[in-house]
């Protein structure tokens, strides 16, 4: 996904073409890094690693491309300038940590596709099996609550004193940054309310960012986003925004995406895309997940066909997934079409 184009739509489109209809979305990462060793107990939560082991990074994002994702997300999502700055890194470096996070995916991609193209050397028609396996890194910014760290991300609860102005400087820079890091688009997840999606929206276009951006709310009730906003009025917000491909659910109960992917039809035509998490709940007072109604991968998975019928072109999964979910994904929209595995460390 270039920025040389004026239809940022057109983009979106063509991607998913090439990704025979339906693209794959990567899975959970935090979780991924915690069961390859890193120690994640800390308000950076997985940028952390960004600081201490990006190699756990890179090799959990090619995992996902093994598994058959079609977009990488960055490990971003809890990356901020004023996150950083408060752990005693200045500015410059926190600068440079958030282009690492899309570097880092940027590798993994390369590494991947080099073996890709390896492998499909060995069958006829190489080159559609090659178009079969597109690949996007999309840079997370997470919400002002996910900076916070104090689960208001879940709530969408700011207080009053937080308006407009407040998380358009918060969001500013680092969506400048990422715009800028070699990036194909800007994922913003897990938006929980109004107010935040109309900051982003006021960003794109008044910093003229040029490469294009999904928007992505959470739900606890499966009708409006985590803070009680409409959303309706949310998704609107996303469809009036040029720069905006794409719209949808992410760390949400998979048996809410159904209805609410229903209820975005109502207001765009832009791709939809959802990324559930496991079904688990998120305690914000024990920073811990709580086992409540998760689902097995099958029964994860079971839902994809329902999804995709429904409307939805982009499908992972969010907290609490696996490569493994991704993989079982991948299968049931590509079924008969399986993706190599590489040898790199």
């Amino acid at each position: 996904m270039g920025s040389g184009t004026t239809d940022p739509s057109a983009l979106m489109r063509e991607f998913l073409r090439e990704a025979g209809g339906c693209a794959v979305l990567d899975g959970g990462l935090a979780t991924e890094l915690e069961a390859n060793g890193a120690d994640l107990n800390d308000p950076l939560w997985s940028a952390k690693c960004l600081i201490s082991s990006p190699h756990l990074i890179r090799k959990v994002h090619l995992d996902y491309l093994e598994a058959g994702a079609n977009v990488l997300i960055t490990a971003s999502y809890q990356a901020t300038i004023q996150g950083f700055q408060s752990k005693g890194i200045s500015r410059e470096e926190s600068e440079d940590l958030l282009r690492k996070s899309v570097e880092t995916a940027c590798e993994a991609r390369d590494v991947f596709q080099k073996e890709y193209s390896k492998h499909s050397h060995n069958v006829e028609d190489n080159e559609t099996t090659y178009k079969q396996h597109p690949v996007l890194v999309a840079a997370s910014i997470g919400s002002y609550g996910a900076f916070l760290a104090d689960g208001s991300e879940y709530s969408g609860d700011y207080g009053e004193a937080v308006t407009l102005e407040t998380l358009k400087d918060f969001h500013r820079r680092r969506l400048q940054v990422l715009a800028d890091s070699g990036a194909d688009l800007i994922a913003f997840e897990t938006i929980p309310n109004k107010i935040e999606a109309q900051a982003y929206a006021e960003l794109l276009e008044e910093n003229n960012i040029k490469i294009p951006a999904w928007f992505s709310f959470n739900s606890k009730d499966g009708i409006n986003v985590a803070s009680g906003d409409s959303l309706i009025e949310c998704a609107s917000i996303a469809n009036s925004c040029k720069r905006v491909v794409a719209v949808g659910i992410n760390c949400t109960p998979p048996r809410f995406i159904h209805g609410l992917i229903l209820s975005i039809q109502k207001v765009t035509d832009k791709p939809i895309l959802v990324y559930p998490n496991s079904g688990e709940r998120y305690d914000a007072d024990k920073k811990e997940w709580v086992v409540s109604t998760g689902v097995s991968d099958e029964d994860f998975v079971s839902n994809v066909g329902v999804w995709r019928e429904a409307g939805a072109s982009l499908i992972g999964g969010c907290c609490r997934t696996t490569p493994n979910t991704i993989r079982a994904i991948s299968r049931a929209l590509h079924s008969g079409y399986d993706v190599p595995q590489t040898s790199v460390p």
